[in-house]
């Protein structure tokens, strides 16, 4: 226990809370009705740097703190304003005792309708749940499909209904796609009912990774971080759970070819169904029909993002960076 504290103080040690000053991102308006979505003088806030790879937000109402983990470094780290930095959980997401891979930790997060925090765990490869305040250990929500242990899920979102949704991509793989240990052919997309029962719903695809729900529920958004096939796609949710035949919403390969940073990864929806998708250049803002509306240019390749707060407060990981900038308007979920 004394290792893990004193590991835990230099992890912090190492890290910077609102030491950077500089501006690390604009905005860039391709449509009017993205300055009625953000101010034109609003700028991404920098919290905390020095992270290895920060991704999975998630913002804790009853606790009014951001969690969001460092893939590299096997941790979920803790932000409150007035309070700064913590350790909330080492290891996050890979519990052996041997070196695994270059991204063995927890990866997307989400607090569930029951008030647990659900974690993508790459190392150990699977999907678990845990009270907030730690007690009572682990319990999975899926460790595997048809006996078959996943490659290393990476992202999820869970309906009011309570079915779950997660992806399967191979980054937290020794050698990723070309890992040994690899027991599932295809990088899916999986539904896990209130059961516990995981099904396949998407096998199609090269790079699945961040999902996201629409406000009615009706469309599940999957962001694919292939550079040659850049895409964000809706499928339609049917009445049993499942999915219809999927659909390219945007396609962001060409501004990966420009040469912007950063792939489609994690992504959100707000209460009027516009989507704030991470990807080349930043976070890009669609509306529910596709169309760019404009960015939240970002000087580094940015991962993923969450609503905060009252809602209107945009939490973002980037790189090395967690920041946050303020919208006029309220997210999914609030």
């Amino acid at each position: 226990m004394e290792l893990i504290k004193t590991l835990a103080i230099i992890m912090i040690a190492s890290l910077s809370v609102n030491a950077q000053q500089k501006s690390i991102s604009k905005l860039i308006s391709e449509n009017p009705k993205f300055d009625e979505l953000i101010d034109v003088n609003a700028k991404v806030e920098i919290l905390a740097d020095g992270f290895t790879w920060a991704e999975g937000p998630v913002w804790d109402k009853k606790e009014k703190c951001l969690l969001f983990s460092d893939v590299p470094e096997n941790t979920i780290y803790k932000y409150k304003a007035g309070e700064g930095l913590s350790v909330f959980l080492n290891p996050s997401g890979y519990t052996g005792k041997q070196p695994y891979s270059l991204e063995p930790g927890s990866n997307g997060l989400i607090i569930n309708n029951d008030g647990e925090l659900v974690a993508c765990e790459h190392g150990d490869r699977r999907v678990t749940k845990m009270p907030m305040n730690g007690g009572g250990g682990k319990f999975p929500v899926s460790d595997n499909w048809e006996g078959k242990r996943f490659n290393s899920p990476n992202d999820l979102v869970q309906a009011a209904n309570g079915t779950y949704y997660f992806t399967d991509p191979p980054y937290g793989l020794p050698n990723r796609e070309n890992a040994t240990t690899r027991e599932i052919d295809v990088f899916g997309v999986y539904k896990v009912d209130v059961s516990g029962k995981t099904e396949l719903v998407i096998k199609d695809l090269s790079r699945p990774n961040g999902v996201a729900l629409s406000p009615d529920e009706k469309i599940l958004y999957v962001a694919q971080s292939d550079p040659e096939k850049a895409y964000i796609l809706a499928y339609e949710i049917k009445s049993d759970g499942t999915l219809g035949e999927g659909s390219i919403l945007y396609d962001a390969t060409p501004m990966v070819k420009a040469g912007y940073k950063g792939l489609p990864d994690g992504l959100k929806t707000d209460k009027n169904g516009n989507i704030f998708t991470t990807g080349p250049g930043g976070i890009l803002v669609l509306t529910d029909k596709g169309e760019l509306l404009g960015r939240i240019e970002i000087d580094e390749a940015t991962a993923n993002c969450a609503w905060g707060d009252d809602g209107s407060v945009l939490y973002i990981t980037s790189d090395m960076y967690v920041g946050k900038i303020q919208t006029k308007t309220i997210g999914k979920g609030f």
